[in-house]
């Protein structure tokens, strides 16, 4: 049988354990009921803007002034990874970080070989896990969640942008997890630049836009603000998921911590009623020798 001090201690442990696991799991509830309402309220005017600026991608095909949907074949490519930055969320940043290698092995593992691969990351998780494996790191913005806000997020997006215009990427991908529920998140991997045409274009004239007053302010205005909203909705998506997915872990680490109480508490319990049977013994043999 364990020594009872030693069952003691370790139910200490596990008690301390679990008050820590449930405060963090109401901070967690507490910031996941901000994320979500920002990245609900973000949603609809985020699709309706990406709609425009597809369309507009489409309708502007072949155009020079077009320069956000110029394809050309990757042979530089960025990769935006966000992720978290502090752990205790179960499985959130480990399933960013094994899609980013996917894709690299599965669709630019040639042009990863040459050195011409960056990664973007975007959270200090993701930061830490690609530098230590020798990845080529842009590491000016991974520090972002500790002051979210469009404004921080849109340096990065004309940080991106810039650099595509200028040639520095062919293709520029972003990966992050999308709040679905508090349990469940979508991991999505998504093509941020060249803007790509809509996948199904109707016959309708939907499409076709009256440019006031020209193309090139269209370009120049709602293309890069469309862009820039479209990174911070994602931001918003991954910041979302974290505290859900941080929340679900929390509450499984409290129910395992109440779990693991009980079976110390009757282990403590066994271990006492044999000491108390071992004394008692003790005392009859002894005065039965008395005798």
């Amino acid at each position: 049988m364990p020594n009872l001090k030693e069952v003691k201690n370790r139910i200490q442990s596990v008690m301390s354990t679990q008050q820590i696991t449930k405060a963090m799991k109401m901070v967690a509830a507490a910031k996941l009921r901000r994320s979500q309402d920002n990245i609900m309220q973000l949603r609809p005017y985020a699709q309706k803007l990406n709609g425009i600026l597809q369309n507009l991608s489409s309708g502007m095909e072949g155009d020079d002034n077009n320069v956000y949907g110029v394809e050309r074949y990757p042979e530089k490519v960025l990769i935006i990874v966000v992720t978290s930055d502090r752990g205790l969320c179960g499985a959130f940043n480990s399933n960013v970080h094994k899609a980013v290698i996917r894709n690299i092995n599965n669709n630019y593992k040639s042009i990863n070989d040459r050195g011409d691969l960056h990664i973007l990351p975007l959270g200090k998780k993701g930061f830490d896990f690609f530098k230590k494996r020798n990845y080529k790191i842009v590491d000016k913005f991974w520090k972002v969640f500790s002051n979210l806000s469009f404004m921080e997020v849109s340096k990065v997006a004309e940080f991106v942008m810039q650099q595509f215009r200028q040639g520095e990427y062919d293709r520029v991908e972003i990966v992050y997890n999308e709040f679905k529920n508090v349990a469940t998140q979508i991991l999505n991997t998504e093509q941020f630049l060249p803007v790509l045409p809509p996948a199904e274009v109707s016959d309708n004239s939907d499409v076709d836009y009256i440019y006031q007053p020209n193309k090139e302010s269209i370009v120049e205005e709602l293309i890069p603000k469309s862009l820039k909203v479209q990174l911070f909705k994602a931001v918003l998506e991954s910041n979302a998921s974290e505290q859900g997915a941080r929340m679900t872990a929390m509450d499984q680490a409290t129910d395992n911590a109440g779990d693991l109480l009980k079976e110390l508490r009757l282990t403590y319990n066994r271990s006492r009623q044999a000491a108390i049977t071992t004394e008692i013994n003790e005392i009859v043999a002894g005065s039965a020798a008395l005798g």
